[in-house]
């Protein structure tokens, strides 16, 4: 006989952005500004990530298409493998996410695609330490998760392959 379980987790939202603490605010701001720097000419949805790292660091990344669509990347993953290129070894605190469209105005928050799940999974599971997750449109409330397995329950890691 199955046994039947529910999985469930806990998110924080904040109204706005001027509710976060002040260091969250600053990460969200620097994934705005990494949002408007972004090269989305098919989709023109923009996207803009910035990681927090132990150390202090602040690594943006926005998202980059490209005509052939399989070959962009997310704004996520950019920030993600360049932090670990960059400072390799050093935790991620937290990342922010923030989305924006020519149009519509994405006034809720937009959460990681699949691949960029595993990909931040994939760090969250090496340094053995949760990282912090802060999701925000271009207006509106902002949704705080403690952890990117929350996001991602039942995840793939290294721990399979062994």
């Amino acid at each position: 006989m199955a046994i039947k379980k529910s999985i469930s987790f806990d998110i924080s939202i904040h109204n706005n952005l001027e509710e976060l603490p002040k260091e969250d605010r600053a990460l969200m701001n620097a994934a705005v500004s990494a949002r408007k720097r972004a090269y989305a000419p098919y989709s023109e949805f923009y996207v803009g990530a910035s990681v927090l790292l132990d150390n202090g660091e602040i690594v943006e990344g926005n998202n980059q298409e490209n005509a052939s669509y399989p070959s962009g990347l997310c704004a996520e993953r950019v920030a993600v493998f360049y932090a670990g290129s960059k400072y390799p070894g050093m935790k991620i605190k937290a990342i922010a996410i923030s989305a924006a469209s020519l149009n519509h105005e994405v006034s809720e928050p937009a959460a990681p695609c699949g691949n960029c799940r595993q990909s931040i999974s994939e760090y969250e599971f090496r340094q053995k330490d949760s990282i912090k997750i802060l999701l925000m449109g271009e207006t509106g409330s902002v949704i705080e998760c403690d952890s990117l397995a929350d996001l991602l329950p039942l995840g793939f890691n290294s721990s399979y392959l062994n």
